[in-house]
This record gives structure tokens, C-alpha cells and sequence, in this order.
């Protein structure tokens, strides 16, 4: 079942980012009011009030970014996270990190897709840089073993695997560049190193976050994966970590040329 999730997600995912827009708006506002459900559900168990506020905040940044405006979206999420911060009593931290923690999964992707030029060729990077480092972290700490990364958080990763992975995070990375025809490469690679060790780090977040509430999967939504925080752990703090460095470089508008064209 975890094959046929991923060759059936996968696809979904690409065409997605082909098709920009709309489909592409929603496909991510799906994933981000689903890692909210788990975060505030599953994982806290809180009331309906954390769960209905971050629910209609991702709605309307949602809506907004459909509209061409990733800007005012990306405001709509930090008032948000404000907002939850004011009227929320229950597990008050937590439920603002929820929201903050849902609404990268909107934002990271949306910022940098925006960008009308590099906008497709950053998505597309940045599921490279991800996707490989995942698998291969996975491949190589099996395969190599060797000293436990973090055993108090997640026992099964390694430092072989952490390695590999960022290895073929930079190579995959560098590959999507040079099929795009970007000229420095050299600063492509230490840009994938750095997004694949924000991955890893957000893999090891999300470990220790349900290790804090005694759960092993964030869900079961997903057959054969767990839930959606479970596969989207690395890629949100990733494309959160890509598109503010964009976005810091080349504005809201060229966040993607910000990332990627040095």
C-alpha cells in the first residue's frame, strides 16, 4: 500500500504544479487543512474552537493566494496565528504552532510557485532536494547502519542515513538546475545541502512532537504512510526555509528567482 499511495499521490502532486492556479492553490490548501486536523485532532485532541479558527484562517489565505495574491494570504496566516494566540485558552502554544505548523505547508509552495518565470523550476527543486533526501536517508541508514542521529527522539535514523540523504538531496538538486539552465551551479548545491538538512531537521521535529503526545502516526489517512504531517514533515519546513529566503531576495512576486538564480 505504501507504493501504490506514492505512485498514486505523486502524479497528483506534479500535474499540480503544471496546472498552477487554481489546482495547485487547492491541492495545498487540502494538505494544509488536513495536517491542521491532525495537529489540533489527533495529536491534541483540543476542542472545536482551535480546530474551527485554523480551519477558516488556511480557507481564506487559501482563497486569497487563488486570486493571485500570496501576500495578503501569507498576512491572513500570521493574523491567524495571532488571533490563535489571543482567544485560545486550551493548550495555547501548541494550537499556535498548529497553525503556523499547517499554514507552511500552504504558504512555502504558493510563495515560490507564484513566481511566473522560476516559479514551476523552485517547486519542482524543491521536490527533488526532499523526495531524494527522504528515500535515500531511509536506503542508507538501513543499508550502512552506523550511530543513531537522535535515539531519544527518533531511534531509527542514523548518521549514514542523514549523509546519503543530503548527498542525493544536492545531486537531485542539481540535476533539476542544470535541466533548467541555471548558471551557478556551485551555489545551487550548498542552497540543496541547506534545504536538505532543514528537511531532515523537520523530519526530526515532527518525530519528537509525537513522541511529546505518545503517538506514532499523525493519522492513518494515507494507506501505508501514516498521516499527512508523517509524509509532509521535511517538505514543510523546507519550502517554509526556501520561500523566505526567496522572498527575502527576490520580494513575494520572484521568490522563486530569489531562490534560485544567484
Amino acid at each position: 500500500m505504501r507504493i501504490v499511495s506514492a505512485v498514486v499521490l505523486a502524479p497528483i502532486a506534479i500535474g499540480a504544479v503544471l496546472f498552477g492556479g487554481w489546482p495547485f492553490v487547492l491541492f495545498w490548501a487540502v494538505a494544509a487543512l488536513g495536517v491542521h486536523w491532525e495537529w489540533t485532532s489527533e495529536l491534541l485532541r483540543t476542542g472545536r474552537l482551535p480546530q474551527t479558527l485554523g480551519a477558516a484562517v488556511l480557507v481564506i489565505a487559501a482563497l486569497l493566494a487563488g486570486i493571485g495574491r500570496p501576500g495578503l494570504a501569507v498576512l491572513v496566516l500570521l493574523a491567524g496565528v495571532a488571533a490563535t494566540a489571543a482567544v485560545v485558552r486550551e493548550r495555547r502554544a501548541w494550537c499556535v504552532n498548529g497553525i503556523g505548523y499547517a499554514g507552511l505547508v500552504l504558504a512555502g509552495p504558493v510563495v515560490l510557485r507564484a513566481d511566473p518565470v522560476w516559479g514551476v523550476t523552485a517547486v519542482f527543486f524543491l521536490f527533488a532536494v526532499v523526495w531524494v533526501t527522504d528515500v535515500l536517508a531511509y536506503f542508507g541508514g538501513r543499508l550502512i547502519g552506523g550511530p543513531k542521529l537522535a535515539p531519544s527522539i527518533s531511534p531509527g535514523k542514523t548518521w549514514s542515513g542523514a549523509v546519503t540523504g543530503a548527498a542525493g538531496g544536492v545531486l537531485a538538486g542539481v540535476v533539476v538546475a542544470a535541466l533548467a539552465g541555471l548558471p551557478n551551479l556551485l551555489a545551487v548545491a550548498a542552497l540543496g545541502l541547506v534545504l536538505s538538512c532543514v528537511s531532515q531537521a523537520g523530519d526530526l521535529f515532527e518525530s519528537a512532537v509525537k513522541r511529546r503526545f505518545g503517538v506514532k502516526d499523525s493519522s492513518r489517512i494515507i494507506p501505508g504512510h501514516g498521516g499527512l504531517m508523517d509524509r509532509l514533515d521535511g517538505f514543510l519546513a523546507a519550502a517554509g526555509a526556501a520561500a523566505l529566503l526567496g522572498a527575502m531576495r527576490g520580494g513575494l512576486d520572484g521568490a522563486a528567482h530569489g531562490l534560485l538564480v544567484w
